[in-house]
């Protein structure tokens, strides 16, 4: 019986819209997610949608033993070649890399008009946050998770304009000043940049050595907001 989630997946379930006629969940693996929301009444229906058979059998005994087959469709296919347009209102795109997600998205661009896209990356999130505004969508919102000791940004979509992402917006998130991990994750990112940037430290070709440039730039603007972030929470509190 499933009585509670992963803090990962709590949290995505945490941001589906209330009244969702219908949840698609994209990679769905054991169906975890839409059993949950369908159990606390947070979603009239479910699309659970997988590339391989092995984890939608797995996602078909999960809603078996809940009694929640009549009330899932589960389907086999390839990112949101699963969906019609408008046959989802919420569609969930987790547990995979950003650019993976970007693919999925760009195969699909009727996404930008109507459903709340909820996104979570496993890596590259920076690759998935350059490509959005850039596609024609926007984050209306955007939260952290900390699960099994590691930070995941969960990102809420939907089509309309936003200003490019920055390479600060990019690797330390958009609308992420409140979240009480941010700090956390500004420091986590930062670091990758470093690293990122020490590779490039030999580099003769231009292009490299402005690359190079353009991560160091964006890790020492990581950190100034790191340490605003840090002294705005010290004169506020906890």
């Amino acid at each position: 019986m499933l009585t509670a989630l992963s803090p990962r997946l709590a949290a995505i379930a945490g941001m589906v819209p209330d009244r969702c006629r219908c949840l698609a969940d994209i990679g769905t693996d054991h169906g975890y997610l839409p059993v949950w929301l369908l159990l606390h009444g947070r979603a009239g229906t479910a699309i659970a949608a997988d590339i391989a058979p092995g984890p939608l059998d797995r996602a078909r005994r999960t809603a078996a033993s809940h009694e929640l087959a009549e009330r899932i469709d589960l389907r086999l296919g390839d990112g949101l070649t699963v969906l019609a347009p408008g046959e989802a209102d919420t569609i969930v795109i987790a547990g995979m890399g950003g650019d993976n997600i970007a693919a999925i998205l760009a195969a699909a661009p009727w996404t930008r008009a109507g459903p709340v896209l909820l996104l979570q990356p496993m890596s590259r999130a920076e690759v998935l946050r350059r490509w959005l505004p850039e596609n024609g969508y926007a984050v209306r919102a955007e939260r952290l998770v900390l699960d099994k000791g590691i930070l995941y940004p969960i990102l809420s979509v939907s089509g309309g304009a936003m200003p490019p992402a920055s390479e600060a917006q990019a690797w330390g998130g958009f609308l992420l000043e409140e979240d009480p991990l941010w700090e956390d994750y500004l420091a986590q990112q930062t670091a990758r940049l470093r690293r990122a940037a020490d590779g490039l430290s030999q580099a003769k070709d231009p292009a490299l050595a402005g690359k190079r440039e353009a991560l160091l730039s964006a890790a020492a603007e990581m950190e100034r907001r790191a340490g605003d972030a840090h002294s705005k929470r010290s004169r506020t509190g906890p």
